[in-house]
């Protein structure tokens, strides 16, 4: 593993303890001897497979959208402004602030990325290339966004899947350039500024080194990208990309680290289906530094994915002790979950089966 070291720290399939996540700076519980406990609770649905082309999709090209704009018939990826944004250039100046309470503009500009024509694929779906194109128009998107100079941030999602709230199913992402720095962001941006003035290098670099150290949660590496379920995971199937080299955001990526990373996130993507064979749901968020104007070398992008799903049917809940107490529980262990991921294939469940993937 690159010259580093393994560790020889034994971990139980059936892991009872609290584990610290450092950029977070909180405690995460993890039970795996709960996992086998009785589920009598709501079982996750899959949804029927959507046709190639619905003409009643509004991001299906050639289709009109809510508000009469007519989609170009692309054939790539597609960006346009978001049609019923939270956050615009056009949003009141004035606002409500009084004593106590405080309110700002919600100044910003959200955009809505396409990134296929295909109406029944998703990104685990898309050859390489197609996915490459993919990482590209994020890169341009960010490099457009931040020079709007009371953009602060911009945060580059996707949402997968009708249990995270979903309704198209068109593969497509979000991006939100925003004024203000998401808590997150501040969150990490102290745990790592921290880190920085006591050790002179990233604190997402540190916690790579120690993940190829201890080797069992990694789940796929190439030359300058990593991928792996980190220690004080929070979910079940929670995993970071992690490229080596640190850096500010995607638009940072050279050409090499760009094609590395697209690489590794379509392994990711993959394995992600291939576990339960379905269409995996998750969110993926890109974790950058603000664009501010101010230099962040104690940052370090990454990629983060939340699935929602303990195992198949199951859904991971915000509960009592999430949502009351900020104390995350994870009835798994990390350690099981990533030897469960590098079992997978790299190809396509569909794709060995007959189905379509391309």
């Amino acid at each position: 593993m690159n010259g580093i070291r393994k560790s020889s720290v034994a971990y139980s399939p059936k892991q009872w303890e609290m584990r610290w996540h450092p950029i977070r700076k909180e405690w995460v519980g993890f039970a795996a001897h709960r996992n086998t406990r009785p589920w009598q609770g709501e079982q996750a649905p899959q949804p029927p497979p959507p046709p190639p082309f619905d003409p009643t999709c509004y991001l299906c090209p050639g289709n009109t959208r809510n508000r009469g704009e007519t989609n170009p018939h692309y054939s790539g990826t597609f960006v346009f402004d978001n049609d019923f944004p939270p956050f615009g250039p056009d949003a009141p100046e004035t606002t409500t602030e009084h004593g106590l309470y405080k309110a700002m503009p919600a100044y910003g500009r959200c955009r809505v990325v396409c990134f296929h024509p295909r109406h029944d694929l998703t990104l685990a779906e898309m050859n390489r290339e197609d996915i490459r194109r993919v990482v590209e128009t994020w890169q341009a998107e960010h490099r457009m966004l931040e020079k709007d100079s009371r953009v602060n941030h911009v945060l580059i999602f996707e949402n997968k899947g009708s249990v995270v709230g979903v309704s198209n199913p068109h593969p497509h992402g979000q991006i939100y350039a925003t004024e203000f720095v998401p808590p997150v962001t501040v969150t990490e941006l102290a745990s790592s500024r921290e880190f920085y003035a006591e050790n002179h290098r990233t604190l997402v670099g540190a916690i790579l080194e120690q993940e190829l150290r201890d080797e069992v949660r990694v789940i796929a590496e190439n030359d300058t990208s990593v991928a792996f379920i980190p220690y004080f995971a929070r979910y079940a199937h929670e995993t970071y990309i992690v490229p080596r080299r640190p850096m500010a955001s995607v638009a940072d990526l050279t050409q090499k680290e760009a094609d590395d990373f697209t690489e590794i996130l379509h392994i990711m993507l993959v394995k992600f289906d291939n576990l339960y064979g379905i269409s995996f749901p998750y969110v993926m968020a890109f974790h950058q530094a603000p664009t501010d104007g101010a230099a962040h070398p104690e940052y370090h992008f990454h990629v983060e994915f939340h699935p929602p799903l303990r195992y198949p049917g199951v859904l991971k809940y915000l509960a009592g002790a999430e949502t009351g107490a900020g104390v995350f529980l994870n009835d798994t262990s990390p350690e099981e979950k990533a030897k469960e991921f590098r079992a997978t294939d790299n190809i396509h469940y569909k794709a060995t089966s007959g189905g379509k993937a391309a």
